[in-house]
């Protein structure tokens, strides 16, 4: 090899006067150096940046060491607690120096396309349809996604079982370190009150889900991570509260409020309340009727009750009476109930919250792809109730394409479930939803601050 090296060499280096033995060792270093530079192969690394963060955060993943524009598909996935499994998938195209920066690379195919740095997170699909992701144990263990690159063209030439040109595995919590958490059954109160680190004091939440009942922790627990004392508030089907209560009583939840603001790492004199869904309702009227609660958020939900009476010291909501007629099937199968309650018949105003009397304020943010609750329609029909009563207590955040479960930021899109033996159209297209969940989560922490800490102009 190395005697075709040298005649190979141009014409000037075999002229030479300088001794052989010189000569040789020149030849020599110049035929190592390229032969290390023609053999030298780069080594493909996928990294991911931080590794270990809050599931609000963003991850800044990228892949190295390819061939100038190499054609690579991005894996993930992920196992909940109860087994069941969630993919997504990506391909890039690398550039000119075999790099991939999610950040700044569109995607091609998969699962979305364009540019999406977390992409890969917000697009997980569940293995087994109507699975919805939920995290149960905020405390002792995150999520873990596993990310793997692949070769493109192994894919399409059905060799996915070839191994992956590079893995990682990240851990995706729903707890800071320091957030503390306390689990509450004081008096006839059910849930869990997460503090954040430090001596506080800090503005206090109470955070409410809708119809699945039980108690859900992940909320509260991101909200503590973020500055929140944040009280999880179980109101049924949760350890001995009733699994079908015949009656929301108000009185529980006033209860909620004043155990929050005795509490010594608590700010005074008001909480706030996060509420989804059937937790709207409840959300309302707490707004409407204790003094306590002086900033309200409201995530897709009705301004009136439904199911079953609300009962206040002698007062009684009765829930809106809903057409049975008026639900409707999606060409999947799936239930969408969004048209069963029609609020603007004759006599309907009878059941609406008075919500004029609320002296706090309020965020009704609204998916407009929501096939549960027409919230949007409830939302704006609440807020010509205030602006008639000279009130301007009200924010509005309105998303087209968002579903009903507007949840914290990248979780991935449940467009439809099995909820108590319902197959339930939730509704929602991946990315705009997507976009919904980031900007809401920011714009409801500003909005907490600023209603709820003394004199606090928000930084977010």
């Amino acid at each position: 090899m190395l005697i075709q090296f040298i005649f190979h060499q141009p014409l000037s280096l075999l002229y030479f006067t300088a001794p052989l033995s010189l000569f040789f060792e020149v030849l020599l270093k110049i035929f190592l150096k390229n032969h290390s530079r023609c053999h030298t192969k780069k080594m493909i690394q996928l990294t991911a940046t931080p590794v270990s963060a809050l599931v609000d955060e963003p991850v800044h993943i990228q892949a190295t060491g390819l061939t100038p524009f190499q054609m690579v598909s991005f894996q993930a996935s992920l196992e909940d607690e109860s087994g069941n499994m969630f993919y997504s998938q990506a391909h890039y195209r690398a550039n000119e120096f075999g790099e991939v920066d999610l950040k700044h690379a569109a995607s091609l195919g998969g699962d979305y396309m364009g540019v999406h740095p977390m992409g890969l997170f917000w697009s997980l699909k569940p293995e087994k349809l109507l699975t919805r992701l939920l995290k149960k144990d905020v405390m002792n263990k995150p999520f873990q996604v596993q990310l793997k690159l692949y070769d493109l063209e192994l894919i399409v030439n059905n060799k996915a079982a070839s191994a992956p040109k590079a893995s990682l595995t990240l851990e995706r919590w729903y707890v800071a370190p320091g957030v503390t958490r306390i689990q509450v059954r004081e008096g006839r109160l059910r849930g869990a009150l997460f503090l954040p680190p430090g001596e506080g004091r800090f503005p206090g939440v109470i955070d409410l889900f809708g119809g699945l009942g039980g108690l859900l922790e992940f909320r509260a627990s991101l909200l503590a991570s973020r500055g929140f004392a944040s009280l999880a508030l179980a109101y049924f089907n949760y350890e001995d509260l009733p699994a079908k209560p015949e009656i929301t009583d108000l009185e529980y939840f006033e209860e909620a409020a004043n155990f929050l603001l005795r509490h010594p790492k608590v700010f005074g004199p008001g909480v706030g309340v996060v509420s989804v869904c059937q937790g709207v309702q409840i959300g309302l009227s707490m707004a409407v009727n204790l003094k306590q609660v002086t900033a309200t958020v409201l995530i897709n939900g009705t301004n009136f009750p439904f199911g079953i009476p609300q009962v206040y010291r002698g007062k009684i909501y009765q829930p809106f009476p809903y057409s049975a007629q008026l639900i409707s099937t999606s060409a999947l199968g799936l239930l969408e109930l969004y048209r069963i309650y029609e609020t603007t018949e004759v006599g309907a105003s009878q059941y609406l919250f008075p919500v004029e009397e609320a002296q706090g304020h309020f965020l009704f943010i609204v998916g407009e792809g929501d096939k549960i609750i027409n919230s949007k329609a409830h939302a704006e029909q609440a807020i010509g109730q205030l602006r008639r009563h000279g009130k301007n207590n009200w924010t509005l955040l309105s998303y087209p394409g968002a579903g009903h479960l507007i949840e914290p930021p990248y979780s991935p899109l449940c467009c439809a479930s099995m909820t108590r033996d319902l197959k339930l159209h939730w509704g929602g297209e991946v990315i705009p939803h997507a976009a919904a969940q980031e900007h809401s989560w920011k714009e409801i922490q500003r909005f907490l601050r600023k209603h709820l800490i003394p004199d606090m102009t928000s930084p977010l």
